[in-house]
């Protein structure tokens, strides 16, 4: 294979064999699942990046359960995790902070297109009778169980659609071959293309248990806040970096430097 055809098909890996294929993305019929709880400030801190600020008199998590049937590139898979409501530059937004999903497709892709903080998961979602009903396992054992009343009330659709066109974060991170980062970035994207076809509210509960390698627990659930349950198609768009870690000691080196020069 020549040079220029390399660079021609090198899209993702492997070159000849991609695990995903490009977008743009769309998902029909995706349903939600997603209970707001309050956890402890101090555990949120943690773990939660800077310049990203969370609000620590609400110190809310979203715990997400998501079922996506039919995924354009990706098939048909289920998603679980949280995301922690963050203002960037005084703007409104969610921080993925961790994802656990059953499909190897959206697994690379999310992680090297974006930087979806993606592992390998068994989650699911199903409605038995009259209970929504969230799971999460990692391996042979369960880590998450999330409940709702199935429909009890119809929520605020137009509250339901500027939720999900407000901003999402995520932490970028991809190594170099000694290991060091090659790549830290916090991207940016945003769900386009919003077909929302019916959102309803409930009682919820929720329970997550201790796992070394998917520690979901270590954001304690201390209340429920509310719970929603969401269908809808929607596009997931590509991000734009916001935010270069890397760049900001040679920023800060570079600005020291023209001080000295000045004085």
């Amino acid at each position: 294979m020549r040079e220029s055809d390399v660079v021609k098909q090198a899209f993702a890996m492997p070159l000849t064999s991609p695990a995903y294929p490009p977008g743009p993305y769309r998902f029909v019929n995706r349903e939600y699942l997603i209970i707001t709880y309050r956890t402890d400030p101090a555990k949120l801190r943690a773990v939660v990046p800077e310049p990203l600020e969370i609000d620590e008199r609400e110190a809310f998590v979203k715990y997400e359960f998501i079922r996506m049937p039919d995924s354009s590139g990706f098939g048909d898979y289920t998603e679980s995790g949280q995301v922690i409501p963050v203002t960037f530059h005084g703007r409104r937004g969610g921080y993925n902070h961790c994802m656990f999903l059953n499909d190897d497709g959206p697994i690379a892709g999310g992680r090297e297109l974006w930087g979806f903080p993606k592992k390998f998961g068994q989650p699911a979602l199903r409605t038995e009778i009259d209970t929504l009903i969230g799971t999460l396992d990692y391996g042979p054992l369960r880590v998450a169980t999330g409940t709702m009343g199935y429909k009890h009330r119809e929520a605020d659709l137009g509250e339901v659609d500027a939720a999900l066109k407000e901003p999402n974060f995520l932490l970028k991170i991809i190594p170099h071959v000694d290991g060091s980062p090659r790549i830290c970035e916090l991207v940016e994207y945003r769900l386009e293309d919003i077909v929302l076809k019916g959102a309803w509210s409930g009682p919820a509960a929720l329970s997550l248990t201790p796992h070394a390698l998917a520690p979901v627990a270590e954001l304690p659930v201390l209340e429920i806040v509310s719970a929603i349950h969401i269908r809808t198609d929607l596009t997931l768009g590509l991000g734009r970096v916001v935010h270069d870690y890397l760049q900001q000691p040679l920023r800060r080196s570079l600005r020291a430097t023209e001080r000295t020069l000045v004085t």
